[in-house]
């Protein structure tokens, strides 16, 4: 039956490129082997279902919609899940006006370790001050948050890290 045949190709390829999006985020992060059998799985349910396509008795459009549609939400969940389920370093800076002892102290306290830069600024009267902070990112809403209650007008510039050698991570 066409309805069956398009619902295991759409369930399918949900399955494979869900796994296809979770194998790059661990390939980028130079995790090869668990990329590498997340891979054989993606490939072999790719594999089935293209076969079971093309092989099929019936020649609908509906085949390829399908096959589209799973593409489309696999994509969707694959990167959800690798949002909230792979956890990787990154490294924030905070450029700000407002890094006195105190406020330094306030972000140390909620378990993270901050490095603090002095600059000068020359185009205005007022000094900012850079925080390096180091994390995993399943606690970056966490720290925007202190962030933001220390000040509002914080610049902050967040970018994925690969390797961390010594130092504190929360």
């Amino acid at each position: 039956m066409l309805l069956m045949l398009c619902l295991k190709i759409f369930l399918a390829r949900i399955v494979d490129v869900s796994l296809g999006t979770i194998r790059t985020n661990y390939s980028v992060r130079g995790k090869t082997l668990l990329a590498g059998i997340i891979g054989f799985f993606e490939i072999f349910i790719w594999f089935l279902v293209v076969k079971e396509a093309l092989n099929s008795e019936y020649n609908s459009i509906w085949i390829v919609i399908f096959y589209s549609a799973g593409y489309a939400t696999g994509t969707i969940i694959g990167t959800y899940i690798s949002n909230t389920v792979v956890n990787s370093l990154i490294s924030v800076e905070v450029m700000t006006t407002q890094a006195s002892k105190e406020n330094i102290a306030k972000i140390r306290s909620e378990g993270f370790g901050v490095s603090v830069v002095e600059t000068k600024n020359t185009y205005k009267e007022e000094d900012a001050d850079i925080l390096f902070i180091t994390l995993n990112s399943r606690n970056l809403r966490r720290l925007k948050k202190i962030v933001r209650d220390i000040d509002l007008r914080a610049f902050m510039v967040i970018n994925e890290t690969k390797v961390v050698q010594n130092g504190y991570i929360k």
